[in-house]
């Protein structure tokens, strides 16, 4: 009962790392969308397209600093990309659309499902192989879960760290800026005063 219920714990906290997008992709044209990654995370990206003779639909996957992560051209009815980032970054995936000379273009539906951390990696595949009974497979599964948990809360307090030395440093450039206003000020006024005394003296409107 205990098994069933960290289970269900557990997936219902890894939710989020598995999610789809489903569209139409107009022809000859360029859609990119924008994901972020954590350091040292494998990214599974699975594609399903319609395929429309005469035409082709590629897909690229390149980080912010424009390195290449995957790549093909040509993609078939379906198609899988995946890649591990060393840092912790944004990555664009593009689906380019071509349509070949003297062919009338027709929109394509395109299908993606991301998969991140524990969600990408194939335990089936070590049940297969015989490494592993189904149970150990299952608490395999568990025991990257709860890494990917730590892991995860890890960066969420590194997040909070620099978000809050963040804070600190704008406050502090606030309340310098603002002590520096208010003696700009009252330099300014006492300038003033003093100058009016003078004016006021030279026309003998004041002793």
């Amino acid at each position: 009962m205990d098994y069933c219920l960290w289970s269900i714990l557990l997936v219902f906290l890894f939710g989020h790392n598995v999610y789809g997008i489903q569209y139409t992709h107009h022809p000859n044209t360029q859609k990119c969308f924008k994901d972020e990654v954590q350091a040292h995370q494998l990214t599974v990206l699975e594609f399903e397209v319609s395929d429309v003779p005469g035409q082709r639909i590629d897909y690229e996957v390149r980080d912010s600093r424009n390195f290449v992560l995957a790549r093909k051209e040509g993609m078939s009815h379906q198609a899988k990309a995946s890649f591990t980032t060393e840092l912790a970054d944004t990555y664009d995936l593009c689906i380019i659309s071509h349509v070949s000379p003297g062919i009338r273009g027709q929109e394509h539906e395109v299908s993606i499902t991301t998969k991140k951390g524990v969600e990408a990696r194939n335990y089936e595949g070590i049940e297969e192989a015989g490494k592993f009974k189904p149970l150990e497979v299952d608490l395999k599964r568990l025991e990257d879960m709860s890494d990917a948990i730590v892991q995860d809360f890890a960066a969420t307090r590194k997040r909070e760290e620099e978000m809050r030395s963040t804070n600190e440093s704008t406050n502090n450039r606030v309340l310098f800026f603002s002590i520096f206003s208010m003696c700009c000020l009252l330099g300014l006024a006492t300038w003033q005063v003093l100058y009016l005394r003078r004016y006021f003296k030279a026309k003998k409107l004041i002793d």
